[in-house]
Formats: C-alpha cells, structure tokens, sequence
C-alpha cells in the first residue's frame, strides 16, 4: 500500500465514529480569529495529507469570545512525521510525545498526535498505565481529556467545530463537566479536581452536580499525587488572575485543605474567628488579583513565587503564633522565625516540594511584616529600619497586606517601582549603564614578538 493511501485510510479512521459535526452557521469561531502560526500549521498539516484540529483551550476560549494563551493543535501524524515536516521543532515527553514548534520571537506551538482510550484504559485495569505511545481516534482523543468544555476539536477545511461529549452545550449553558465517570477519572488523576475549579473560576462557570459531588468526596485524594504537580497547579491558580472565586471553591469543596491542612481547623469550625480568617484570606486572593492584572497591564515583572504564597500565609501565621497582634523584638522575633520556619518545613515544604530558598524567603518576608507593622510611625518608619537591605521589598509585601486587610485599592506605583525587578536584570541595567573600566590588562604585550607579556 501506498504511503498516500495509508495517510487516505488513517484519516477515515480517525473519523469513523464521529459525534456532533457543529456547522460554521452554528458557532462564532472563524479562521480569522486564528493566531497566523497555528493557522500555518494547521495548513501545512492538510497540506501534507494529515489531519489536523485546533483543541483544549483555545478553541473553548475563541468559543467564549476569548483570546486564547495557546493555540494547541491534535493531528493524526505521528512525532516522526512530524519532526521531518516542522524542521525548527523539538520532541518532548516521556510517556507520551509532543512536538513543539517554533517560531520568531519565541512563540512556540504544540502539537500533539491523537491518543487512544487504552492510554488510561477507562474501562479496563485500574492501576496499569499504557508504557508506551497509544494513538488513537478523534473520539477516543476527546474521551481521553479532563473536562467537556476542552475536548471540542476545531478543523479549518470546513471550518466545523467536532463535539464528542456535549462540549459545545455546556460552553452554551456555563458548565464545567469532568468527561465521563467524576469519580473514576478523578481517581485516576486526581489532580483533575483542582482543573475543574480553576476553570470554574477563570470563566465564572458552575460546576456540574454529578462532579460536584466527586469533588468533594475525593478532595483527601489530592495528597496521592507527587507534591510538584500540587505546586505548579497551585501557582497557576495564584497568578490566573481568579484567584479570589477559586479560593472559595477550593474551601467549599475542601481542595485547599489538601494543599494546605493547617487551614482546615481554622477555616472549618462554625465561628466569628474562622469567618473573619476566611475573609482575610479572600481579601488577599483578590489582592493578589489586582497585582498580577497591574503587573500585566503595565507590562512590569510579576511578583516571585515566594512573595504571594508568603501573602496567602499571613491569616495563619497569624493565627497560630499572633505574629501581628503580638510586639517581639530582637532574640524573641529570632526564635518565633525559627519556629515559622520548622512548621512550613514539616507541612507545606515537604507537601508542595517547596525549595528551602523559597521557604526562607517566606519567613523573611513574614517577620519583616511584623517589623514593619510595630514600628510604624506616623510620618513612615525610622531610618534604620528604612536602610536595611530588605525595607523595600518588604514594604510592598506589608502595603499589599495592608490593602487586603482595609479593603482599599493597591497603587499600582508601588509594582512599578524599579526594585520589584529580578536581581539578575538590576545587574544587567548596571552594566549596560557603566562605562568600562579604566584599568590596563593584567598581563599585556612588552617584548617584540611575545604574548601576554610572555617572550617566545
């Protein structure tokens, strides 16, 4: 059989069990709202025999009125064929390849091939993951993913929309919907769960009942998964811009308390105290919100990892040692740090594989708040204080605090200031700015014919 004939008879199979075939009359996607890369790929795809479907992300995105972050792109090409047809590309993955694209400036575009149910085995063996590549179907692709809203397929030749699982309906009816049985496929991945809330809160959506339900009732599984996909997922949820709606959502489903279990005593008990910590907490998710749009919009450096999860742990440092409400100085504060810093390595250091730079920064961050709080002055702080190398950093975190604690807005000229950069980028405006130095080599030519001052 011929190689055209091959890519004739894998292309019918990829469509024999097609689902929803959604008309271009029917749905506000165009080839125009398309980002000119993947519309690139996407053509030099066809062009070349393969199938190839814009999916995930950006089609639900583009769907809503979105602009989507990624353009990802499923095809019935293999990653060898694919390497030979994008020569600026790259395999990646382990258990399953993807191919990343890339284009001028940076941009980079994944494609990944079709997979088979049999990757997972839904309806199979519970604990044996496929060892290798399983390709598969569009409709076992669709199958295969986490939420109904993400497994829409989007092909240009005809400009349709593929639905397999009633994505497109609960697009329209502002559903989230974990595709298949809630409760087996969160018992599989369980880290499922913390996509479907993010999700929920990025585009105001409500959850589905039946995986709802699943949610909560499985929330204890997330401590299954390796701690570094609970970090990562996490820091997504910080920066995403919806931090605030998926904060309440982790706590009514008990996710957070997974992620973070010295919050569940305090935040589960029916009293004003733990009324006013939940509050607290939710008037820094929103000021974390409000920063990372800030730093967006102003085109400005995002805050570090350390800073805002440093943020989220005020309420209970507070909580459990009166770090704010209590004045301690000197060999006292020292000892309260220590302290800090034993709870946080035995609990979330070793849960979220925190690196103990990070963790020392946190700690940092948090006493330096105490100083700050307690010796504030009316016309700002003392000059000793204002002279230390870590005032200014620290200011913005106690600003920050002081803005989810009152209810008022952030000034966005406290995130603009030139301290907030990276160290490395301080260094580099440094030596762009410095005119060399005037000084001779330490060794240089004396004698005719020699080297470095070495004669021959």
């Amino acid at each position: 059989m011929s190689s055209t004939t091959e890519i004739e008879v894998s292309r019918d199979a990829a469509l024999s069990h097609i689902g929803r075939v959604i008309p271009p009359e029917e749905h506000p996607i165009t080839t125009e709202m398309i980002d000119r890369d993947a519309l690139y790929v996407l053509r030099k795809l066809n062009d070349a025999g393969f199938a190839g479907y814009l999916v995930g992300g950006g089609v639900r995105d583009l769907y809503l009125g979105k602009t989507p972050k990624d353009f990802d792109i499923s095809t019935d090409a293999h990653p060898g064929q694919l390497r030979k047809l994008f020569p600026h590309s790259n395999t990646i993955g382990r258990r399953f390849r993807l191919v990343q694209i890339f284009f001028r400036g940076g941009k980079t575009i994944e494609i990944s091939t079709l997979r088979s149910l049999s990757e997972y085995d839904l309806d199979g063996p519970e604990a044996v993951l496929a060892p290798n590549n399983t390709f598969g179907t569009l409709s076992e692709d669709a199958r295969r993913r986490d939420l109904t809203i993400n497994s829409l397929f989007y092909e240009i030749e005809n400009n349709t929309i593929i639905d397999y699982v009633n994505g497109s309906e609960d697009l329209d009816q502002g559903i989230v919907r974990i595709v298949g049985d809630p409760a087996k496929r969160i018992g599989r991945d369980p880290v499922r769960m913390l996509r479907a809330i993010r999700h929920a809160a990025r585009i105001d959506f409500t959850i589905e009942e039946q995986t709802w339900k699943a949610l909560c009732s499985n929330s204890h599984k997330l401590s299954l998964c390796p701690p570094s996909r609970l970090r990562d997922e996490f820091l997504k949820d910080l920066y995403s811009g919806a931090a605030a709606p998926w904060f309440e959502l982790a706590v009514d489903s008990g996710l957070l308390f997974s992620l973070f279990p010295f919050y569940r005593k305090t935040l589960t008990s029916n009293s004003a105290a733990s009324r006013n910590l939940r509050e607290q907490l939710a008037g820094i998710c929103r000021i974390i919100d409000r920063i990372n749009t800030l730093s967006q919009n102003l085109k400005i450096h995002r805050q570090p990892d350390f800073f805002l999860i440093g943020l989220f742990l005020i309420p209970w440092v507070e909580a459990r040692f009166q770090l704010i409400s209590q004045f301690r100085k000197g060999a006292v504060l020292f000892q309260l740090a220590k302290q800090i810093r034993e709870e946080i390595d035995q609990s979330i250091g070793i849960d979220l594989n925190l690196r103990r730079s990070l963790r020392q920064e946190m700690v940092s961050l948090l006493l330096n708040l105490s100083l700050l709080i307690h010796n504030k002055q009316q016309n700002g702080w003392p000059k000793w204080l204002k002279r230390k190398s870590y005032f200014k950093r620290s200011v913005l975190f106690y600003h920050l605090y002081m803005a989810a604690a009152t209810g008022t807005s952030v000034d966005h000229l406290f995130l603009s200031e030139p301290q907030i950069q990276p160290a490395a980028e301080e260094i580099n405006k440094v030596s762009r700015n410095s005119s060399p130095p005037k000084c001779k080599p330490a060794f240089s030519k004396k004698s005719k014919g020699g080297i470095f001052g070495f004669k021959k």
